[in-house]
């Protein structure tokens, strides 16, 4: 199983921090709200396409959703 493209805490962080529930996000970037929960798990990876949808309805840069680079930098 691969490593999820995106930050699954972050995610979750800042969806609450937006004032959403996982059903609001879906409606807002066009998935399924089983996809969110998905993904706030890191059980699937968002393609670049829903990173860049999930950055806008969140109102934050692609990077915030990401993980940090040190745990690759060793």
């Amino acid at each position: 199983m691969s490593l999820p493209t995106q930050d699954p805490k972050r995610l979750r962080r800042r969806r609450i921090e937006a004032g959403l529930n996982k059903r609001e996000l879906a409606a807002a970037v066009e998935i399924h709200p089983s996809y969110v929960t998905w993904l706030e798990r890191g059980e699937r990876s968002a393609s670049p396409r829903v990173m860049k949808r999930l950055a806008t309805a969140l109102a934050c840069e692609i990077a915030d959703l990401m993980p940090d680079d040190e745990a690759g930098a060793a």
